[in-house]
């Protein structure tokens, strides 16, 4: 026989007339044991109310607003035996905080920014017997997915990991940024042994195992993969191998190789990534046509190369390639490599690849390509266009596109714009306050140490923490010959901005460790404001530059003046002297070169 019991407040401490803030059930609803029934919020703290007993929710005694103690009684449930309290409802969607919603994404809703539920019931759930269930499900394992399930666990959440692939770490790992660097270094290698006859060590042509090449790429992947596999069973994530959709509020379909599985959760964070772009009108089928993982299988070397995009992912791909023998043109639609950077960090690389390449072509489209037996023909247009070339392989790498509309979201009441990015707030909730999304779908920059953060706040908020993505500034890198590496505002975007700046550039030229090493084509650039002195933006053109980026992202963060930066010692003899000595010839006290102006 059905009993009913009472649902207190458990002790909280100290605390006395704590606000309710939200009612995670309501009447009629099914919950189990320890199931958190509303959500309390002090000046220190947010905690839920559980359940300590299961069975279907017959009252609510609180609603938002009302306040509460130890002792309090929120509702009244009806127990029904070991059944109900084994059938978890899905719980009600919490709503988002009021949040500013970040810049990088489109704005949350209104109903998520004020704090409503904004979510379809869980009434609306499939009334199917779930597969399994968890707290937390996190769909897609790339570096955000892998990180908010590791960090969801490590709070003490049921935590599953859904990948559509065979292995974890998503693109990133798997046909992205670790394969491609694996092949960068190669051709670094390369190019190094090459420009040691200048200094007197003649090694010789290269000969390339391209098999061996790709097995050190695959065995680069394979022990990330190895290492994030063990790292999830470590911390009892259980991985469910298939494609993710939402089938409604609490539930997805993950259909993989041994059938379709019903996932219910109460809280999801969506980090499905995003995928290249494949331009239209192309001859796709032909397999001489690449995207960027198609380049990363290195099929072979194509005597000649076209590659579509002189972007970061364009322009890696390209170094790769040159180096291991193929003749490179470059065709990219602005008027400069590398959007996005100043032109005068982008200078130096541009010099240098145009001596290498067979051709860099600026405001300038592919207007068709056409498969033949001799090669894939392209035409073109714009100025200075050149003639129609056949070319063995061509390599279109124009962007990426998220894939915010591939998981059936809407079902799940989540708002997606018609781009395929979901809109987040900045503790990564989307307009259904319980499901979150992080990485690549919620906005510019797509890339990969964003979405880390992102992971961990988006777990650390689905677990009740007070946490947000707050991050003033997210360096970029591109792993080019030289590397190019730039965080916070660039010049282009202090002059849109109007903001009164001033440049500290230290020409690498007189830096006695790119001397040293024959790579003097570089430099480090420091853009302060000039009303506080304070860094506001940098970039540097060097080798490792990726590596020295670090300091000034730090010092942005940190909110340092040219001060503070030219005063760190810094280690002689290295590129890294450059970032202090930059901060010296903005102050003027530089000593390393001769500067007539100098402040007073």
């Amino acid at each position: 026989m059905a009993t009913t019991r009472e649902i207190k407040v458990p002790d909280i401490g100290n605390y006395s007339d704590i606000p309710v803030i939200e009612l995670l059930v309501q009447v009629g609803d099914t919950v189990r044991k320890d199931q958190g029934l509303v959500t309390l919020e002090s000046d220190k703290a947010t905690m839920e109310v559980p359940a300590s007993a299961g069975g279907i929710v017959k009252e609510l005694r609180v609603k938002v607003g009302d306040t509460v103690s130890e002792g309090s009684v929120v509702a009244i449930v009806e127990e029904a035996g070991a059944d109900a309290s084994a059938k978890p409802a899905a719980e009600a969607p919490k709503p988002a905080a009021a949040e500013t919603p970040k810049a990088a994404a489109p704005a949350a809703s209104a109903a998520a920014a004020a704090g409503t539920a904004a979510a379809p019931k869980a009434a609306a759930a499939s009334g199917r017997t779930p597969d399994v269930s968890c707290q937390v499900v996190v769909l897609g394992s790339g570096p955000g997915g892998y990180t908010a399930a590791f960090r969801a666990a490590d709070l003490g959440q049921d935590t599953v990991l859904v990948e559509r692939y065979a292995s974890l770490g998503g693109v990133c790992l798997n046909v992205g940024c670790i394969p491609s660097k694996a092949l960068l270094h190669a051709a670094r290698v390369i190019d190094e042994a090459a420009h040691a006859a200048d200094i007197g060590l003649d090694f010789g042509a290269p000969k390339i195992d391209l098999d061996k090449l790709r097995g050190h790429k695959d065995k680069t992947v394979g022990q990330m993969v190895k290492g994030l596999s063990g790292m999830a069973k470590q911390r009892k994530v259980t991985v469910l191998q298939g494609s993710g959709r939402f089938v409604s509020p609490n539930e997805l379909e993950v259909e993989g190789a041994d059938g379709t599985k019903l996932v219910r959760f109460e809280k999801a964070i969506i980090a499905a990534g995003s995928q290249a772009v494949k331009l239209p009108g192309f001859p796709w089928d032909d397999p001489r046509m690449m995207d960027s993982t198609d380049a990363l299988d290195l099929a072979d070397v194509p005597n000649k190369l076209l590659v579509v995009g002189g972007g970061i992912i364009g322009l890696e791909m390209a170094c790769v390639y040159d180096a291991l023998g193929s003749e490179v043109t470059v065709v990219e639609l602005m008027d400069q490599l590398m959007p996005g950077a100043d032109a005068d960090l982008v200078k130096p690389l541009q010099q240098r690849l145009s001596k290498r390449y067979g051709g860099i072509h600026l405001k300038v489209k592919v207007t068709g390509i056409a498969a033949g037996e001799q090669g894939l023909t392209a035409t073109f247009e714009g100025e200075g266009a050149p003639a129609p070339t056949t070319y063995d392989r061509i390599l279109v790498a124009v962007g990426r596109a998220p894939n915010g509309g591939k998981v059936d979201a809407d079902k799940a009441g989540v708002t997606v714009t018609d781009r395929g990015f979901i809109p987040v707030d900045r503790q990564m909730r989307t307009n259904v306050p319980h499901i979150f999304a992080i990485g690549d779908l919620v906005g510019q920059p797509m890339l990969a140490h964003k979405a880390t953060h992102e992971g961990k706040v988006a777990a650390e908020v689905a677990a009740g923490q007070k946490s947000e993505f707050v991050a003033r500034v997210i360096p970029s890198v591109a792993y080019t010959d030289p590397e190019i590496a730039w965080v916070g505002m660039t010049e282009g975007e202090a002059k849109k901005a109007g903001i009164a700046y001033g440049v500290g550039k230290f020409p690498h030229i007189a830096s006695a460790r790119a001397v040293g090493i024959g790579r003097t084509e570089g430099f480090t650039k420091l853009i302060f404001e000039e009303a506080t002195h304070r860094l506001i933006g940098a970039g540097i053109v060097a080798p490792n530059a990726g590596d020295l980026i670090a300091e000034l992202a730090l010092a942005i963060e940190m909110g340092c003046e040219a001060a503070d930066i030219g005063l760190t010692v810094h280690p002689h003899p290295t590129l890294s002297e450059s970032v202090g000595l930059a901060a010296e010839v903005y102050e003027g006290t530089i000593t390393d070169l001769y500067l007539p102006k100098k402040r007073s």
